[in-house]
């Protein structure tokens, strides 16, 4: 086992994040706006989908990055025409028996044209890091306790496929 998946308890363990190319401890933090409108401009904040439609323009004007979290019950094509200025739209799987995040991710890609990075978060399980690429996916924080190193070889698991309409993944810089 490497050195990256030698965890006492998942509690503990840093988030990893995953490409076909790499490996990286995931900085992302979810907003809530419980307590304010907006979360506050330093670090990388990933905003709920309403927070996005209804303050855009003063997010994509901050210096740093801000991303879309896409929760299971939320409509993707209300994105339309918003993708722009976004770093990244993550698809939250809260349980990784809740689906509905692989027909979020089709649709970002196929309907709305997204092109940027499209992430999964949440209850992501090595078991299911292929299929989520297959997807659009391309990049996975995968569930504390995760062996990244494992879950990067998910990619070459399968050599054929059935479903030859599906996004393969694509090679990316980290």
């Amino acid at each position: 086992m490497s050195e990256v998946a030698q965890v006492s308890s998942a509690a503990e363990a840093p988030r990893y994040t995953i490409t076909s190319q790499a490996i990286f401890t995931d900085d992302w933090q979810r907003f809530t706006p419980d307590a304010a409108p907006l979360p506050p401009e330093a670090g990388n904040w990933l905003v709920p989908l309403d927070v996005w439609l209804q303050h855009a323009e003063t997010l994509r004007a901050r210096p740093q990055p801000v991303g879309v979290l896409i929760a299971p019950g939320d409509d993707v094509t209300r994105l339309a025409g918003q993708l722009h200025g976004l770093a990244l739209v993550a698809v939250d799987f809260p349980t990784f028996t809740d689906g509905r995040g692989f027909s979020s991710g089709r649709l970002l890609r196929t309907r709305l044209g997204w092109q940027g990075e499209l992430r999964a978060v949440g209850d992501v399980l090595i078991d299911i890091v292929h299929y989520l690429a297959r997807c659009g996916f391309d990049s996975f924080t995968l569930k504390p306790g995760h062996d990244p190193e494992h879950a990067q070889r998910q990619f070459g698991v399968f050599t054929v496929h059935y479903q030859n309409g599906y996004l393969k993944p694509q090679a990316r810089a980290a």
